[in-house]
């Protein structure tokens, strides 16, 4: 089966059980405020932690240095505040994970390894061959 039917189904499936759970333990109305809470909180620590990272490139950029990581990490916070708008516990954690900056740096240091074994170093060689058409 595809994976991105899988996660479209079953991210909100999770999220409706987490839902229904803690609901059922802490009730219905402190259920929608912590929802609201933990998107207030993370979208404030993804404003803050985004603008960290636009100084670090800047500063990146200054020195003539390229602001690869910052850019990642731009894009993932970018992403976390995303997970976190979006109502549900499972999303808020993984929100919350992205927004930490040492669970960040692992993260990406993890997808730097993983591309750099993927890629391939495979040269083409081609000739470029002019087609003379008369010219009107």
């Amino acid at each position: 089966m595809n994976s991105f039917f899988l996660l479209f189904i079953g991210i909100p499936v999770l999220e409706i059980f987490l839902l229904i759970k803690i609901g059922g333990k802490i009730g219905a109305l402190n259920t929608i405020s912590l929802i609201f809470l933990t998107a207030f909180v993370g979208i404030y620590f993804a404003r803050v932690q985004g603008i960290k990272t636009i100084k670090s490139g800047m500063i990146n950029l200054y020195q003539n240095k390229t602001p690869i990581f910052e850019i990642v990490s731009g894009a993932s916070i970018a992403i976390a505040a995303l997970l976190l708008i979006i109502p549900g516990f499972f999303t808020d954690a993984i929100g919350f994970f992205l927004l930490i900056p040492i669970t960040r740096k692992i993260l990406i240091s993890l997808l730097i390894k993983k591309n750099k074994n993927n890629k391939v170093n495979e040269t083409l060689d081609g000739e470029i061959i002019e087609d003379k058409k008369d010219e009107l």
